[in-house]
């Protein structure tokens, strides 16, 4: 059996040129980075703007388990399949971090034979848009620390310094440091610490930008710290956000990339969806919107995280009106809800089964509370039993919810067709409401509980006094009509990563909150969430190497 790099590097990838030629895109629109990727111009939505928006697509998933739920291989596979059965789709993807594809998680270009391709470039560098979100970042924070050193004129406080330097990687011994050390001519010694880029809210920002000007107002706005007199500190007042925006004037435009079939992606950002948005550009995603007739995009984790985010966040944010969503489940992740350890998945459990499909479930109520369709996607392994698959497809006819078998993994478009055809009937015949969960107009701490009660299915929360008096203090501000961004753990619709299946009626923990001014939501983190992670006892780097002709071998 071929492993995913192995597919990857078999594929027969046309020159990008070609791809974007079936989009309608000249060349003068491309700024190619070699034959197989480029950037779209900045002035082609303005070309665009008077097309009519394509209809929008969700994936997203069931909580996250060791097993695997193939999100990103079924979008990815949703695109190809479109194409087989006549139909002009556009998939908007993010862009893989660094981090993961180091630790354990994997990269964000999908797997078996439904994959974005060049699968290496991707996984690795890329066009180089989280290196300069990266030095975006820590441009700011020098900025920051050599303003205190040159006499702080602001009277920045050493001590309530909040914005972080960021590394796209995986380093838990950079979570908490001291920098300044070494005496005066090396700046002023101060508590800081770094979290992974994708974390940043300089990609939040990216990936939320309407364009350049849009940009800089945003960057301007990020509040590094406060003065010691508890006035906030912002980007804009160290004159920042210029040399921000010409550090991400690249990356800001969106990257053009082809599926394993030749289909069009549009990959751009790439923010976690339990310590971030998790979701693509807004720009990537209304271009796409001008450029096909179906547009199919992503967001991270389970629809607790990534699809609520997508749909509080994003939309809200950028008016887009999603009319479906596709929840993809797996008989191997529904057994682990059920119970059964990651070893004994392929053996047939129906008890188990039985057991953990009600996290599928209450993903399935929660879609529907945004006014959109639904439709399960079955993402098939070759351990599943006929019995298995047929008892997911019993629960989703008793419960009212569309649903189709894929297995683009192992077919590619061809595994997908039937879902894509599912997906075509659902939106021309199906009407979509989408509306936000909350309004605007509720406090911090309503928002947080309608999360938790309609999405979570939890009972209350308890905040930290870190995080009341943050609350407190934000009340009667222009922060408090923001969106929140709940930081959680991805494994359990609680805050508790042990707490699988559907649990109900616990309580979730709030200790810290902060506001992304730039950005425009509140993040708010809950329980033992960190915005470093770190790499696992066997790390996936140990496997990965390249030859002397530059071939790379064991990225997945």
């Amino acid at each position: 059996m071929l492993t995913d790099i192995e597919i990857a590097q078999q594929a027969k990838m046309k020159p990008i040129t070609e791809v974007a030629k079936s989009l309608g895109i000249d060349e003068d629109d491309l700024e190619l980075y070699g034959k197989y990727k480029a950037k779209l111009s900045r002035g082609l939505f303005e070309k665009l703007k008077d097309k009519k928006d394509a209809k929008l697509v969700l994936v997203t998933a069931i909580n996250p388990t060791p097993a695997g739920e193939g999100k990103t291989t079924t979008t990815v596979g949703l695109g190809q399949a479109m194409a087989k059965i006549g139909k002009n789709a556009v998939i908007a993807l993010r862009e893989p971090s660094l981090g993961p594809v180091m630790g354990v998680k994997g990269g964000a270009a999908g797997g078996g034979y439904a994959q974005v391709v060049p699968m290496e470039d991707i996984n690795l560098h890329f066009t180089g848009d989280m290196h300069a979100i990266t030095a975006a970042n820590n441009l700011l924070c020098a900025m920051v620390d050599n303003h205190i050193k040159q006499g702080n004129a602001l009277g920045i406080d050493v001590n309530r310094i909040t914005f972080k330097r960021a590394m796209d990687m995986n380093d838990r011994s950079l979570r908490n440091i001291i920098v300044g050390l070494g005496g005066k001519i090396n700046g002023v010694p101060r508590e800081d610490g770094f979290i992974i880029t994708v974390a940043s809210e300089i990609m939040a920002i990216l990936c939320l930008s309407a364009n350049i000007s849009d940009l800089k107002e945003r960057l301007s706005k990020i509040i590094v710290g406060y003065s010691v007199d508890g006035k906030e500190i912002h980007a804009g007042d160290l004159k920042a956000e210029g040399a921000m925006a010409a550090l991400l004037s690249d990356a800001i435009k969106p990257n053009l990339v082809q599926t394993l079939d030749n289909t069009p992606c549009l990959m751009h950002g790439g923010p976690f969806a339990n310590i971030a948005h998790g979701c693509n550009s807004i720009q990537a995603t209304k271009i796409a919107l001008k450029l096909s007739d179906y547009v199919i995009t992503e967001a991270g984790f389970g629809a607790d995280l990534g699809a609520e985010k997508f749909f509080d966040i994003k939309c809200r944010l950028a008016g887009l009106k999603p009319e479906a969503v596709v929840i993809v489940a797996t008989v191997r992740a529904l057994k682990y809800n059920g119970g059964v350890k990651k070893a004994d998945l392929a053996q047939e459990n129906l008890d188990a089964l039985s057991k953990g499909i009600v996290n599928l479930g209450k993903h399935i109520e929660n879609m529907r509370k945004y006014g959109v369709n639904v439709i399960v996607a079955i993402n098939k392994f070759h351990t599943d039993t006929d019995a298995e698959i047929d008892f997911i497809k019993k629960y989703c006819n008793d419960n009212g919810a569309d649903f189709e078998l894929s297995e683009v993994f192992a077919k590619g478009g061809e595994g997908g067709v039937a879902l894509a055809r599912k997906l075509v009937e659902t939106l021309e015949t199906k009407e979509s409401n989408f509306k936000p969960l909350y309004e605007d107009d509720l406090s911090i701490k309503d928002k947080i509980l309608t999360i938790v009660r309609e999405i979570y299915g939890g009972k209350d929360v308890i905040y930290s006094t870190k995080a009341e008096k943050k609350i407190a203090d934000l009340a009667g501000t222009e922060y408090e009509k923001m969106p929140v961004c709940m930081a959680k753990t991805q494994y359990s619709l609680s805050d508790d990563p042990l707490l699988l299946g559907r649990p109900e009626g616990f309580t979730v923990s709030v200790k810290d909150i902060v506001v992304n001014a730039g950005a425009g939501f509140i993040t708010i983190l809950n329980g033992d969430i960190m915005t470093m992670p770190g790499l696992p006892k066997a790390p996936a780097a140990e496997n990965i190497d390249v030859d002397d002709n530059g071939n790379i071998s064991g990225l997945f």
